[in-house]
């Protein structure tokens, strides 16, 4: 079984963005001969209008030198993707300055062509390593994202406002409440959240990853 799937679960998929049709066949064969699931297209236009469904774990390896988009500007896209798998990079022309800004943009790896079999399959486990964990963070962002979300308008600016490490007098004053009624209020919002500890409150939104902006809901 692969390194990166699941337990019981679909191989990991390794998505091929190749303009050779022979070094694109090769590559796939090696891979599904190791029990990976394979996709191929033949330029980074043909890839993102295709939309493929999200099976996971998943990677792309592209090309840098493709006909139109090139591999690095996909990953460029990609990576501005929250849902995008991790991107893997491979060239015949390689040089210290494409490996390096392609790796400081996010690439899991730069591969050089030919390809060592080791060397791709390490850099492939690595690749469907991080969407798993990615996913992870993703699945446990989105629980949280959907707790915030039963939060009311006033109730979401109190929980920013508290995680914004703003003292409980100056959120009172602010808001026009007194003391004792922000209180009672955070301790509503706590129990909608389900915690019990202004840490967790810190812990909630460290995990959300985002500032909440223009919160929506009843009031």
């Amino acid at each position: 079984m692969p390194e990166a799937a699941a337990p019981g679960g679909p191989p990991g998929l390794v998505v091929l963005v190749e303009d050779d049709a022979a070094v694109r066949a090769s590559i796939a064969l090696l891979l599904q001969l190791h029990g990976y699931a394979t996709a191929e297209y033949g330029s980074a236009e043909q890839f993102l209008a295709a939309s493929p469904a999200p099976q996971r774990p998943a990677c792309v390896l592209a090309d840098i030198r493709l006909p139109g988009m090139s591999g690095i500007a996909l990953q460029a896209r990609m990576v501005r993707n929250r849902q995008a798998p991790p991107v893997l990079l491979m060239t015949a022309q390689g040089s210290e300055r494409l490996a390096r800004a392609a790796l400081l943009q996010g690439a899991v790896d730069f591969l050089e062509k030919p390809i060592d079999e080791t060397a791709l399959l390490g850099a492939v486990a690595a690749g469907l390593r991080c969407d798993v964990e990615r996913c992870a963070r993703e699945s446990a962002r989105a629980a949280v994202a959907a707790r915030i979300g039963t939060l009311t308008r006033h109730e979401a600016l109190l929980f920013e406002h508290i995680t914004d490490g703003r003292q409980t007098r100056e959120i009172a004053e602010e808001l026009g409440l007194a003391v004792e009624v922000l209180d009672q209020q955070r301790m509503r919002m706590m129990e909608k959240l389900q915690v019990e500890r202004i840490t967790d409150l810190f812990r909630l939104r460290f995990q959300l990853g985002e500032v909440l902006s223009d919160p929506t809901g009843p009031l």
